[in-house]
C-alpha cells in the first residue's frame, strides 16, 4: 500500500502474477536466435582455423591466434555492452552488439589475407561480448519462480546453435569453402537487427530509470498478449518501496537486513564507488573464498569446453603428421565433419543430465561428478586411439563438460548476494574468457607440436582442479532461495 491506502505493485509483482505466456514465448524466441548466433560463432572457430591454416600456409600458433583472438574481443565486450546496456538500457545494447557481430561477421568472409581476419574476428568477438545482455534482458520478463527453470530452456538454444553450425560445416565446407560458411554463419545476428523494432524496453529497466509510464505500456502489452490482466494498484519501483520501509522479497531488493547477513544494501554502499565498490565486496572476507574457487571453475570449464570443442578437429585433422598412418582421418580436406557433428551432439544429453541432477543431487555434486567422469573419458586419449574409440571418448567428454557447464551458470548467481551479484558473475566469465583465450594453444598449438599426451595431461589436471574447487565451495544452495544461500555461505566461510 502507498502512503495514503492506494495498492501499489512492483514489476515483479506483475509478472509474477500475469503468469508466463505467448508473450515470454516471444522474447524467448527473440533472445535465444542471438544464443544460437554466439554459438555458431563460436563452434566455426574449430573450422576456420584448419582450413585457412592449409590454404594460407600458416604455423599453429598463427592457427591458434584465430581462436584467441575471438576471446580478447569477448573479454573486452562482456564489460562494455554490460555498461551500455546498465546506462542505456538493455535494447541498445543488444542492438549494438548485433550491428558489431553482423557487420564484422560478414567482413571475415572478404578477408583477404591472415592479419584481416584476425582483426574481424576479435571484432566479432567484441560484439559476441554482448551476449549476456540478452540473457539478462530475457531473465528480466520471466515471473521469479520460473526463471530456473527456463535458464536451462534458454541454454538449449546453444546447443542447438553448435549443433546446427557443425552441420552446416558439413554441408557447405567441402562445397563451398570457409567463406560461405562465415556468411552463413553471420545471418543469425542479422536475424535480430530485422526484428529489433518489435523487441520490447526491460520494464525492469525502465522502473529503475524512473520512466514508469513507460514501464507500465510494457507491461499492459504483456497482459495483452498473454490475455491476463494487471493487478490492481499503482506501478512502484523497488526503490521506491526501499525508501518507503517496505521490505518485499524481490530479485532487486535487499534479501536480508544488514546485520543478518553482513552485507550493505544496495541503498547503503556509495553509488558513485560503482564497479570498484562491487569488487571490493567480492575480495572480502566473508567472499573471498567463493569468488576465488568460483574463478577458477569458470577458467577450468571454459578452458575445457572451448579445449574438447577444438581437440575434435584436431584429433580428427588428416592432415595431421604425428597421429600413426593408419590412425588418421580420410577425410579429403583434413577434417572429419561427421566425427565433429557426432560429438557436437552430446550437448543435449549433457543439457538434459544438467536438469535432472541439478534439483535433485544439488549444484556441487552434479558439477563435481561431471568434472571427474569428464577426466576419466580423457584418459585414454593420453596416446593416439583409433578414430571410433576417440569420438566415443571425446562424445563422453562433451556431454560432462556440457553438463558442468550449465549447472555453473545457474549456482554461480546464487551464491552472492544482490548488491554484488551481476559483478561478482561477470568477472568469473571474464576468468573463463581467459581460459577460450588459452586453450587454443594447448589444444592446437600441442598437438599439432605432435604432443598429445602433454595436451591432454593438462587438460586431466585443469579439469581435476576446477572438479576439487566445485566440492570446496562453501555451500550448496538446492533448496534454498537466495537469502538462504547468502547467509549460509557468510555463515560458513567465518567458521572455516
Amino acid at each position: 500500500m502507498g502512503e495514503d491506502g492506494t495498492p501499489t505493485f512492483t514489476v515483479d509483482d506483475a509478472l509474477l502474477y500475469m503468469g508466463f505466456g505467448k508473450f515470454q514465448i516471444l522474447v524467448l524466441t527473440y533472445a535465444g536466435m542471438g544464443w544460437i548466433s554466439e554459438a555458431m560463432e563460436m563452434m566455426l572457430l574449430s573450422f576456420i582455423g584448419p582450413a585457412v591454416q592449409a590454404l594460407w600456409g600458416l604455423t599453429s600458433h598463427q592457427e591458434s591466434l584465430i581462436t584467441s583472438v575471438v576471446f580478447v574481443g569477448m573479454l573486452v565486450g562482456a564489460y562494455s555492452w554490460g555498461v551500455v546496456s546498465d546506462k542505456y538500457g538493455r535494447r541498445k545494447g543488444f542492438l549494438i552488439t548485433a550491428v558489431v557481430t553482423s557487420g564484422a561477421g560478414f567482413l571475415s568472409a572478404l578477408s583477404p589475407n591472415y592479419v584481416s581476419l584476425i582483426v574481424f574476428r576479435c571484432l566479432v568477438g567484441l560484439g559476441l561480448g554482448g551476449g549476456p545482455v540478452l540473457c539478462s534482458w530475457f531473465l528480466e520478463f520471466i515471473p521469479a519462480p520460473n526463471r530456473g527453470t527456463w535458464m536451462v530452456v534458454f541454454q538449449a538454444f546453444w546447443t542447438f546453435g553448435t549443433i546446427f553450425e557443425a552441420s552446416l560445416a558439413w554441408f557447405v565446407m567441402p562445397r563451398f569453402g570457409w567463406r560461405w560458411l562465415l556468411v552463413f554463419s553471420a545471418i543469425p545476428s542479422s536475424v535480430l537487427l530485422l526484428f529489433y523494432v518489435f523487441a520490447p524496453e526491460s520494464p525492469r529497466y525502465l522502473c529503475l530509470e524512473g520512466r514508469k509510464e513507460e514501464a507500465l505500456v510494457v507491461l499492459e502489452k504483456i497482459a495483452r498478449v498473454n490475455g491476463a490482466k494487471l493487478p490492481s494498484g499503482v506501478l512502484v519501483s523497488e526503490n521506491e518501496i526501499e525508501l518507503a520501509g517496505k521490505n518485499v522479497p524481490t530479485e532487486d531488493t535487499q534479501l536480508l537486513p544488514p546485520e543478518d547477513n553482513g552485507y550493505e544494501t544496495p541503498m547503503q554502499m556509495n553509488p558513485k564507488a560503482g564497479g570498484i565498490s562491487s569488487l571490493l565486496h567480492l575480495l572480502s572476507p566473508e567472499l573471498l573464498r567463493s569468488t576465488i574457487l568460483l574463478w577458477i571453475v569458470f577458467f577450468g570449464n571454459a578452458f575445457s569446453y572451448y579445449g574438447l570443442v577444438l581437440l575434435t578437429t584436431e584429433l580428427h585433422n588428416g592432415r595431421n603428421t604425428c597421429h600413426p598412418e593408419a590412425l588418421r582421418s580420410k577425410s579429403h580436406d583434413g577434417v572429419s565433419y561427421k566425427d565433429v557433428f557426432i560429438t557436437t551432439f552430446a550437448e543435449f544429453p549433457g543439457l538434459l543430465i544438467s536438469a535432472f541432477t541439478v534439483d535433485r543431487y544439488g549444484r556441487k555434486l552434479s558439477m563435481a561428478v561431471m568434472f571427474f567422469l569428464c577426466c576419466l573419458f580423457l584418459l585414454p586419449l593420453l596416446v593416439h586411439q583409433p578414430q571410433r574409440l576417440t569420438t566415443g571418448l571425446l562424445f563422453g567428454a562433451r556431454i560432462c563438460i556440457t553438463a558442468s557447464f550449465t549447472v555453473m551458470y545457474i549456482y554461480a548467481p546464487e551464491i552472492y548476494p544482490t548488491s554484488v551479484r551481476s559483478t561478482g558473475v561477470g568477472t568469473a566469465s571474464s576468468m573463463g574468457r581467459i581460459g577460450g583465450m588459452v586453450c587454443p594453444l594447448v589444444a592446437v598449438g600441442l598437438v599439432h607440436g605432435c604432443h598429445q599426451t602433454a595436451a591432454i595431461m593438462l587438460f586431466e589436471v585443469i579439469i581435476l582442479v576446477a572438479g576439487v574447487c566445485v566440492l570446496l565451495f562453501p555451500v550448496e544452495t538446492m533448496g534454498r532461495d537466495l537469502s538462504d544461500s547468502v547467509s549460509n555461505s557468510t555463515q560458513t566461510d567465518r567458521s572455516s
